[in-house]
């Protein structure tokens, strides 16, 4: 909570400053910045992700997303490996028809 009211008082300095002396370049730049940071904190914060677990937090979440996607590429390939298989025996067996190979299986 400190770091947000650090960033207040600070964004209200900066206020201050622009009003007091007109706007120059080094103070908007600041202004933007710490508003910016400011913003950024109360989303983190709305979303439950400004307190010290945050990275460990977004670190499994990345791994678990990772993982998942590793096994929805191990499932497609399975997929695609049982249809390619499939596919053969089908064209071995059309060729076995065609020749007449089945006569040799009875």
């Amino acid at each position: 909570m400190s770091a947000s009211m650090d960033s207040g008082a600070m964004l209200a300095t900066l206020m201050a400053q622009a009003e007091g002396r007109g706007v120059d370049l080094i103070t908007l730049r600041a202004l933007v910045e710490e508003s910016s940071q400011a913003g950024a904190r109360r989303a983190l914060a709305s979303l439950g992700l400004d307190d010290e677990r945050a990275r460990r937090d977004m670190d499994e979440l990345r791994e678990l997303l990772s993982a998942w996607r590793d096994a929805k590429r191990s499932a497609w390939r399975a997929v695609v490996t049982w249809a390619v298989r499939l596919g053969l025996a089908m064209l071995l067996i059309g060729i076995a028809v065609k020749l007449r190979l089945t006569d040799l299986v009875q």
